[in-house]
């Protein structure tokens, strides 16, 4: 049967009847956000002791924390400098318990593009397949399979910067810090995981390469966490995280009206329990940045290693060239080389049927024997049906 319209539309109409109270709620939080920002953005001392005590009353608090700038400041477009940009991307077919076949396949693509030089870019697709063995291997879950993939994206940045010299920046799209359950199930994988991904920022940070994670509409607000703390009670900072001063506001919505155009805000360390294994120069920090202009801002979030955090010519080549490959993709702005790197990985249905079709032809032609199918996934596979 078709969804139930009349319910759905009962419900659109109760949405719709609220709207104008939401918008209401929060326009006065956005108020009152500047206002904060506005009493608190050069009091970095008074911010920093107060993030030490949320710390204290809630071990699990997420915020920014202030380093040497006002929380308001601003960057203008550096100058651009020679540099090879390097992009990778990663997609993931992962396993699924009704198929026939038990496998997952992590495809990474890479590109790099030594800027200004005319050169044609260097792309490289790696492609690893894992036949699930059943005396051996436990079923893998879809955050096992992308933790994987994350790693291999750096692992692929850290081998193709062997190929060049000078100024070098290795770019992916997401957050830096490596995000993935944690739960007992996943917790041996993830430290394993963990280690990897570390062992790989540690040879960056060696051979001085500007790492960065591009996160395009960031969904955390970790700037507006700092300032509900700052307007928090001492005495009520054991929930903080729960209780939202400035709900409705968000870290996208602050920036785009500190910025102007292809500006770059301060920068910021992660206060986060999770971040805390990544140490000394790996430590992890983050910036904001309008790659569109004041009229029709585009704020991203773009987290950094520490030793990128601290140098300011790694900050300004990486500001630079995050705006440069913006304006490629015109009135959508996003790093045309991410965009390339997606494309280069991205995996397709009609690639996953092939792969099983030569996987079945190897596996019968050499005396092996194949699963089943459930029952439920040969019903989804009959002819004409439409509906998941």
């Amino acid at each position: 049967m078709p969804i139930n319209y009349q319910e759905i539309y009962t419900q659109i109409k109760e949405v719709g009847l609220g709207a104008k109270e939401r918008r209401k709620k929060k326009e006065d939080a956005q108020e009152q956000a500047q206002k904060l920002l506005e009493a608190h953005s050069s009091q970095l001392d008074f911010l920093r002791s107060k993030v030490d005590s949320a710390k204290a009353a809630d071990a699990n608090i997420r915020c920014a924390v202030p380093l040497d700038e006002e929380l308001a400041s601003s960057h203008p477009l550096p100058d651009s400098v020679p540099a090879t940009l390097i992009a990778a991307d990663g997609s993931q077919i992962v396993p699924n318990r009704h198929d026939a076949l038990q496998y997952y396949v992590i495809n990474v693509g890479a590109i790099a593009m030594q800027i200004g030089s005319g050169n044609t870019p260097e792309v490289v697709t790696d492609t690893e397949l894992r036949v699930l063995d059943e005396f051996d291997d436990t079923f893998f879950s879809d955050s096992q399979v992308a933790l994987q993939r994350d790693v291999a994206e750096r692992k692929k940045l850290l081998e193709m910067a062997e190929n060049y010299s000078g100024t070098i920046i290795a770019l992916t799209e997401g957050q830096l810090e490596l995000w993935g359950s944690v739960d007992n199930e996943n917790a041996r994988e993830f430290e394993k995981s963990l280690q990897d991904y570390l062992n790989v920022l540690e040879q960056l940070q060696r051979k001085k390469i500007i790492a960065g994670g591009y996160v395009d509409k960031p969904g955390a607000n970790w700037f507006v966490k700092l300032l509900e703390i700052a307007g928090t009670p001492a005495d009520e900072l054991k929930n903080v995280r729960k209780q939202r001063l400035l709900a409705g506001v968000t870290d996208l919505w602050l920036f785009s009206q500190i910025l102007g155009e292809h500006e770059r805000s301060a920068v910021f360390a992660l206060q986060a329990k999770s971040a805390e294994k990544y140490k000394g120069a790996l430590a992890i920090h983050f910036f904001y940045i309008n790659v569109g202009d004041k009229k029709h801002p585009k704020i991203a979030r773009v987290d950094v290693p520490l030793w990128v955090a601290e140098n300011p010519s790694m900050l300004n080549a990486l500001h630079a060239v995050l705006v440069e490959q913006s304006k490629i993709m015109g009135k959508a702005p996003f790093p045309y080389l991410l965009h390339r790197a997606h494309e280069i990985a991205v995996v397709t249905h009609r690639e996953k049927e092939e792969i099983d079709r030569l996987l079945s032809r190897d596996i019968l032609s050499n005396g092996g024997e194949l699963g089943e199918k459930s029952g439920k996934q040969t019903a989804k596979d009959l002819k004409g049906r439409t509906r998941r």
